[in-house]
């Protein structure tokens, strides 16, 4: 997590460019607060807030606290939450989920808690009891992430997706600069998040729910609930490479190889410039690791489905397998 609080990290892209969360997502975690005995709407906490995407889709609670680490992240989710409805609702501070009393949290003052794709960093033996500690009875925590991204028109090209985001070696990929093992509980969709009670926190056993559809991981624990996919978005293809410019991983890459961005024809395909004006793959030459591979996927679609279109303005659909924890404060 620290590659989002450097100076160099670009917040506003990251931002622009990451999906969105679904509301069928919150209305399925509103429904499991509604049900617990007791359940108050009046604050909801999202932890590791970022950008503030999923701070702002809690309204239904009358105050909405967002709290991350990173001061970048949080002037651009003040700005984003400026333009909602009922803005003044929204704060945010700057802290950790692992001791949330040195922001404003008291004892038994939450009734929801959240953090959309920011649980894989957490230290468990101290978020597990502070989440116990600031809860209300019938309060509820939800914890989220989604995972590898898939081509679902093309599923032949998955393995060149995991190669890429996966892979072990440091030039070829970007797998082994993500930072481990918090990737690797992405990857793996939360199953290794323990359970509170190994740290003596009487909170409910975890229900975990998978939306992830027919395509199964197989560390996924048997009768796990199991429900379509419900993130994903039709976006340009030039879309999707913005995408892959706020990975963490390949900022990394590009800190540990600086020469990758060197190359006399890269300078069109940068963060801060994506206007490419050419249709034609063929056009697209040398590119740092991020284009070569959204060229080589590019070019394995049209592979794979003759006739479709990959041109950079083009549409390809993107989903994303959504893993989800919940427990609540009895």
């Amino acid at each position: 997590m620290s590659t989002f609080s450097k100076s160099t990290f670009n917040a506003l892209v990251y931002s622009a460019s990451r999906p969105t969360y679904p509301s069928q997502l919150f209305e399925y975690i509103f429904s499991f607060h509604r049900r617990g005995t007791n359940a108050q709407w009046e604050r909801a906490v999202d932890l590791g807030c970022g950008t503030g995407q999923a701070t702002v889709q809690l309204h239904p609670f009358k105050e909405v606290i967002g709290m991350d680490p990173s001061a970048g992240m949080l002037d651009k989710a003040r700005a984003y939450a400026a333009s909602s409805p009922n803005s003044s609702k929204f704060k945010f501070v700057q802290g950790s989920a692992e001791d949330m009393s040195k922001t404003i949290l008291e004892t038994d003052s939450v009734d929801l808690i959240v953090a959309a794709q920011a649980a894989h960093w957490f230290d468990w033996s101290k978020v597990w009891p502070d989440t116990h500690r600031v809860l209300r009875s019938g309060g509820t925590a939800a914890f989220w992430i989604y995972a590898e991204f898939r081509l679902p028109q093309f599923p032949s090209l998955g393995p060149k997706i995991t190669a890429y985001a996966q892979g072990t070696d440091p030039r070829a990929s970007v797998g082994s600069h993500f930072q481990r093992p918090g990737r690797t509980i992405v990857e793996r969709h939360l199953v290794d998040v323990p359970e509170p009670s190994i740290y003596g926190v009487k909170l409910e056993p975890l229900q975990r729910v998978f939306f992830c559809g027919d395509d199964i991981p197989p560390f996924i624990p048997k009768d796990s609930p199991i429900h379509p996919v419900i993130m994903q978005t039709d976006m340009k293809w030039r879309d999707l490479l913005a995408y892959f410019r706020t990975w963490s991983a390949l900022h990394t890459y590009h800190e540990r190889y600086p020469e990758d961005l060197t190359h006399p024809e890269d300078t069109r395909f940068l963060e801060e410039d994506l206007s490419i004006e050419s249709e034609d793959t063929a056009d697209i030459r040398g590119g740092d690791i991020a284009i070569r591979f959204w060229k080589d996927l590019r070019e394995g679609a049209a592979k794979a489905a003759p006739g479709t279109a990959v041109g950079i303005n083009d549409i390809v659909r993107v989903e994303w397998p959504l893993a989800l924890i919940l427990t609540r404060k009895v």
